[in-house]
């Protein structure tokens, strides 16, 4: 370990949460990101998924199942950003961030979610890389909504564990879909669409 290493540690000793984050990172890389989009949904991450609906507060709707990738570009470009399910996860956002910068340095925690978004990034964008490969894809503005909707899974599950608010949270419950090697599109009308 070296001298800056040591430094980050020492800093990160006095908020235990941050700890819990650092730890959080080092699992990034070890994630299946996107790695059976296309495939049949299975029980658990059907399980999984309707707990994250159910958290979320919309119990009503239910996983569907998007085919392919032409499908997923579909489902984002319908999406609608000011939608019951947007406006949520914008309040939970909100919420989490202030309950955070109640405790937390704002400047450590920016640190260290820095460091989360640019691990996530790295890896995230192979899992991505690797899956368009599979398929064929090279439409790169797709590719990006994909990185990026799997770096701010990572940056909010991050914030879940720097707030200490509990697995049950569904920012929490979210990041355990993208694990799942699938990609959650989001919720339209009373479905949460995942590839």
């Amino acid at each position: 370990m070296n001298e800056e290493d040591d430094l980050e540690i020492d800093a990160l000793e006095e908020y235990p949460n941050l700890v819990l984050v650092a730890r959080f990172a080092k699992l990034i890389p070890h994630t299946d990101w996107f790695r059976y989009l296309g495939e049949p949904l299975k029980d658990d991450v059907l399980l999984k998924a309707q707990n994250y609906l159910d958290a979320l507060g919309f119990p009503e709707a239910t996983p569907a199942q998007v085919e392919d990738w032409q499908e997923a570009a579909y489902s984002l470009e319908t999406n609608d950003w000011n939608s019951p399910y947007w406006e949520t996860e914008q309040q939970l956002m909100a919420a989490l961030s202030v309950e955070v910068m109640q405790s937390i340095d704002p400047e450590l925690l920016e640190m260290v979610l820095t460091h989360v978004t640019s691990v996530a990034s790295e890896y995230v964008g192979e899992g991505v890389l690797a899956a368009a490969d599979r398929f064929g894809v090279q439409d790169d503005e797709l590719l990006k909504a994909a990185i990026g909707e799997g770096v701010q899974a990572c940056y909010q599950a991050a914030l879940v564990i720097a707030a200490g608010v509990g697995d049950d949270h569904p920012f929490a419950l979210k990041f355990q879909l993208f694990e799942t090697g699938y990609w959650p599109l989001g919720v339209m009308g009373n479905s949460l669409n995942i590839f």
